[in-house]
């Protein structure tokens, strides 16, 4: 993960998790979403938006100061570094589900849809 941004090719690297078949179906459904609109918000291509796989330069930590917590805090990370202009890059990680999330289902999908709903204005008419 931190060979982009040694490389200089990036500010901001997220763990992508494959969306294949081992991916619950719901989970499969929210990652494309939210991926979807991530990369509408900040005209680049994000793959996994939900990821809290993360590494990033000193500059990114300084800069980007998001609001909230849990989920909705590490939505709101890349969006603002999106939003900045940060250069992103997505890279492959493995997963392994079963195991117990800590994801609660309606709780954090709503503090997710607020911290994109903060961007809807681009998610019409896309990053400028």
């Amino acid at each position: 993960m931190l060979r982009p941004i040694a490389e200089g090719r990036a500010d901001l690297v997220l763990g992508a998790r494959k969306r294949d078949l081992s991916m619950p179906i719901s989970r499969r459904l929210t990652n494309w979403l939210s991926a979807t609109l991530a990369s509408r918000i900040g005209g680049q291509r994000v793959s996994d938006a939900q990821t809290g796989f993360r590494a990033f330069t000193r500059e990114v930590a300084e800069r980007v100061q998001p609001a909230g917590d849990r989920y909705e805090y590490e939505a709101n990370f890349l969006l603002d570094a999106l939003r900045a202009g940060f250069r992103v890059v997505s890279v492959e990680v493995p997963t392994i589900y079963g195991a117990h999330s800590h994801f609660r289902a309606w709780g954090d999908t709503w503090r997710m849809a607020r911290a994109f709903a903060r961007h809807a204005g681009r998610i019409v008419v896309g990053a400028t």
